[in-house]
């Protein structure tokens, strides 16, 4: 019988280095093809928090789509541990802004689906469903439909959805920005508690300069197109983090040198 591994081996040191050499992606109707990148170079490791700013319209959202490999590079390459990328692979999840569950399927069975693609079996798949929602905080709405929960609760469903099947590198693109204030904040602590137990490379795309440095461990901003990297920023403030902590002195001073390096990038 197939298997699948369980949370605790997932929890064990992984692959997800992510290399970017000289990348380059036209987008565009074929008439009008423009550049997105300039060229971008660019080395995340295994187990990194990175988020990226840059200005509206920049290429923010088409750099994860060619990290994930549903778009080719028109220039340079796109490496997940060495390997170039080629085609999308369940080993390199995107979350987007909209959930993508299927209305018609109960919780379980959305987060399990991946797993079911797999051929793995149904008691195994939902065993691993039920053990990822319950990393969520969604233990006891299994049975619940996608129509029946908040729009947080959706996104925690599309999260574990992703999870199930270990990705090496989990790949989001805005998936807060459509919540609440409240709901976001808690969403953006789950999603630490997450990743301080998984551990999975995350890229995190936002425009929320706040919400990077709330997040991430470095903080990647891009110009505006043909997008090229302006300023690589280290994140140095401890582990765990809090509301109270982007308050102090150090938090808002990177908030402001971020928020004129976004100005000048655009």
């Amino acid at each position: 019988m197939s298997t699948t591994p369980t949370l605790e081996s997932a929890a064990a040191p992984r692959l997800g280095r992510v290399g970017l050499r000289g990348l380059s992606v036209d987008v565009g109707p074929p008439h009008a093809r423009v550049a997105a990148f300039d060229g971008l170079d660019l080395d995340v490791g295994a187990g990194q928090f990175v988020c990226v700013l840059g200005p509206s319209g920049c290429g923010k959202s088409t750099l994860l789509a060619a990290i994930a490999g549903h778009l080719a590079a028109s220039h340079g390459q796109v490496q997940v541990d060495g390997v170039p990328v080629d085609r999308p692979h369940p080993e390199r999840g995107l979350v987007f802004q909209q959930h993508t569950l299927f209305p018609w399927k109960r919780v379980v069975d959305n987060v399990a689906f991946g797993l079911k693609v797999q051929g793995i079996g149904a008691t195994a798949r939902r065993r691993e469903a039920r053990e990822l929602l319950e990393l969520v905080g969604l233990a006891g709405y299994e049975s619940h439909y996608p129509a029946q929960l908040s729009g947080g609760m959706q996104q925690r469903v599309e999260i574990a959805r992703v999870l199930i099947n270990r990705p090496r590198v989990l790949l989001m693109d805005e998936p807060f920005a459509a919540l609440d204030a409240q709901t976001r904040k808690k969403m953006q602590t789950l999603l630490l508690d997450v990743w301080s137990k998984i551990r999975t490379t995350v890229i995190f795309v936002t425009h929320d300069i706040e919400e990077a440095l709330f997040l991430g461990e470095r903080i990647v901003m891009l110009s505006r197109q043909p997008a090229r990297i302006v300023a690589d920023i280290d994140v140095p403030f401890k582990r765990p983090r809090t509301d109270e902590g982007t308050l102090a002195p150090a938090f808002l001073d990177l908030k402001r040198r971020c928020l004129a390096l976004l100005r000048d990038a655009a």
